[in-house]
């Protein structure tokens, strides 16, 4: 009797065993039921959202690289998942997802890519759907500008040094190091079949755009005036098949990793507020809103000042539905959808900040603006250093940072290291002038390229907390320039230039802002704000002119080799 209570209790803990295992892989496998329902009849219980219309059946061709595309593998670890270095990965990393996930469900077939001659040889400048400004019709400031001699200087010949990759390089990648965060501890010589060129052995024009923004990077500039990919590749991010989706790791507000058809991926801000809303007085800068349309016109912003310093942004409409929620493998992004009383779709992710049902982001009725901002060519091929801004913000409530109190804090900088020779000083204080333009008080840190050393050029990145305010104009963020006197004579000559009536600076953001899908991008007393503010650097120029003499204050940086200049103490 005994011997049968003992075996009728294993076989009752049997059974609880396996009913746990099935419940298990059941909640495990509902979203993908769920979004396969979603396919098949095109409703998720909500009438407001849009019937799918992708062909979930096709399978990828047998051979890329018969289709003139690199390999998946070459393209997906030439860039960078995060703009931020010190998050290689995402949350949950789209490559480690990927390998274990079905290979026939991993790969989508390549489709055509769309013959777009005329928009890869017209310039960024040249659209003849924008509205033309004053004094004539068919007269474009920003073509006018663009022919200017300020905007036609040449950098130096560049040698294989002052590029960051040679095309016709032997050196091999490793397609895994994306996928490791501790790629740089591996030791251990790639396989031979797990080896790829940077660049594969197509032809140059046959790579999709981001592939050739990221090879047109050298020393002196993120890209070139001329480059007709950048344009192009404008376009991509506006308009290619979002394929993939998951949320970056680390930051306070949520941003969303998207991949595209062709392996681009970049980086999305949802929209938070309205054009017209302004940043609440009593708000600090560092709990401000990071703002979508900020990070589209910095984009603008900082072509026009030809710094070329920040990488391209561009607008979208996105279907939070088919183009998020659909395409996401981020199971923690996944959860976070849900209906709002006013029947629209919503998530709110995970984030330090503003994640939660009370910041939700909810669409119309699932439809929402964002940015989205190409990366930059991955962490394992271009190393990039992080820098702390010598103005940094002391990023608290009652605290005032070192430079606040002293009035002779550059003296001290000058004599710092890299500050203390070539460009760095000066390309600080060109950024101040970006950030003052732009109202943004959140420059903490910069980055450069560790291959070309101290003797590059700053990269702009994470502008959206500028354009918060335009009845304000927060003066110490010209304490750098203020402080030190010194600012490049290309610099000044280009102030100088977008200060006149003929090249207004406020109407040639707008004519350019005008070519971006969701224009208008900035609210009208924002463009204003800048023709102010641009008014109150050259004033400061000025304030420094009349105690120092000309040379002192202004380094001639356009009749000199960028590569042997020095900065003028």
């Amino acid at each position: 009797m005994k011997m049968i209570l003992v075996r009728k209790f294993r076989v009752l803990i049997l059974m609880v065993f396996l009913i746990a295992c099935t419940m298990h892989i059941m909640i495990d496998l509902l979203p993908k039921l769920e979004k396969r329902a979603t396919r098949s009849d095109g409703e998720v219980g909500c009438s407001c959202t849009h019937n799918l219309n992708e062909d979930w059946g096709k399978q990828r061709p047998k051979n890329t690289a018969e289709s003139g595309w690199p390999n998946k593998h070459t393209l997906r670890i030439l860039q960078d998942f995060s703009s931020d270095p010190s998050s290689n990965l995402t949350s949950h990393s789209l490559e480690k997802i990927t390998g274990i996930m079905d290979k026939n469900d991993s790969f989508k077939k390549l489709e055509q890519r769309e013959t777009v001659k005329d928009s890869n040889n017209k310039q960024l400048i040249q659209d003849g759907s924008i509205k033309k400004p004053q004094p004539g019709l068919g007269y474009s400031r920003l073509a006018a500008l663009f022919q200017h001699p300020l905007y036609k200087s040449a950098i130096p010949e560049l040698t294989e040094d002052d590029v960051l990759f040679n095309v016709n390089s032997d050196i091999r990648f490793n397609p895994k190091a994306a996928e490791n965060q501790d790629w740089q501890n591996v030791g251990n010589e790639p396989n031979e079949e797990e080896e790829f060129l940077p660049t594969g052995e197509a032809h140059v024009d046959s790579y999709p755009n981001w592939l050739k923004f990221h090879i047109g990077i050298n020393r002196y500039e993120l890209y070139s005036r001329q480059n007709p990919a950048i344009g192009a590749l404008l376009q991509d991010l506006s308009s290619q098949k979002i394929t993939s989706v998951a949320m970056k790791s680390g930051g306070t507000q949520l941003k969303l990793i998207m991949t595209f058809q062709n392996y681009g991926q970049a980086l999305f801000k949802p929209m938070k507020q309205t054009r017209e809303q302004e940043t609440p007085p009593d708000f600090f800068y560092f709990s401000d809103y990071e703002r979508h349309n900020a990070e589209i016109a910095a984009f603008h912003l900082d072509r026009i000042l030809d710094f070329r310093r920040v990488p391209p942004v561009a607008g979208r409409l996105v279907n939070m539905t088919k183009e998020i929620r659909d395409v996401t493998r981020d199971k923690k992004l996944w959860r976070t959808f849900f209906i709002s009383p006013a029947n629209n779709i919503c998530f709110y992710g995970e984030c330090s900040y503003y994640c939660s049902t009370e910041h939700a982001l909810c669409g119309k009725p699932d439809q929402i603006e964002g940015s989205l901002a190409a990366f930059l060519p991955d962490l394992s091929l271009a190393k990039r250093k992080t820098w702390r801004n010598p103005w940094r913000r002391s990023y608290h409530k009652r605290k005032k940072a070192e430079w606040e109190v002293d009035t002779d804090y550059c003296e001290g900088v000058k004599q710092t290291p890299p500050y203390d020779g070539g460009t760095r000083l000066l390309d600080v204080i060109d950024m101040t002038v970006f950030d003052f333009l732009m109202g943004n008080m959140d420059r903490h840190h910069y980055e450069t390229f560790e291959k070309f050393g101290n003797e590059t050029f700053i990269i702009h990145l994470d502008n959206g907390r500028g354009f918060g305010k335009y009845t304000h104009d927060e003066l110490s963020i010209l304490v750098p320039l203020n402080q030190c006197c010194r600012i490049k004579k290309s610099t000044y000559l280009r102030l100088q230039l977008l200060a006149k009536e003929e090249y207004k600076l406020s109407k040639l953001m707008e004519e350019s802002l005008q070519m971006d899908k969701i224009t208008p991008i900035l609210f009208q007393p924002h463009l204003d704000a800048m023709d102010r503010r641009l008014r109150i650097i050259l004033k400061a120029v000025s304030d420094c002119l009349e105690k120092l003499s000309y040379d002192n204050v202004v380094e001639n940086d356009l009749d000199s080799d960028l590569n042997n200049k020095t900065t003028k103490r």
